[in-house]
């Protein structure tokens, strides 16, 4: 594991681009599908849905939109 890995690996909340797609992807197994990324930039997109609403509830407005920058990104790398 690289040190960039191994930092990754032991952030609580991604610190940039790299350790968010970390985190999604090894962290939550999770792929990054046009399908998800789309998904994901929909919902978090808009401040009025549901879901949206209750991340910012939880995380804060300035997390919210980081994350929907780092879901827009990766929908030009997909």
């Amino acid at each position: 594991m690289n040190d960039d890995t191994k930092r990754y690996a032991e952030e609580l909340f991604p610190s940039n681009y790299a350790s968010w797609r970390h985190c999604i992807e090894v962290k939550c197994s999770l792929a990054l599908t046009p399908e998800f990324v789309q998904t994901r930039i929909a919902v978090l997109g808009d401040p009025h849905h549901e879901e949206s609403r209750r991340f910012t509830s939880l995380y804060g407005e300035p997390w919210r939109e980081q994350v929907l920058a780092w879901f827009q990104r990766s929908a030009t790398e997909v």
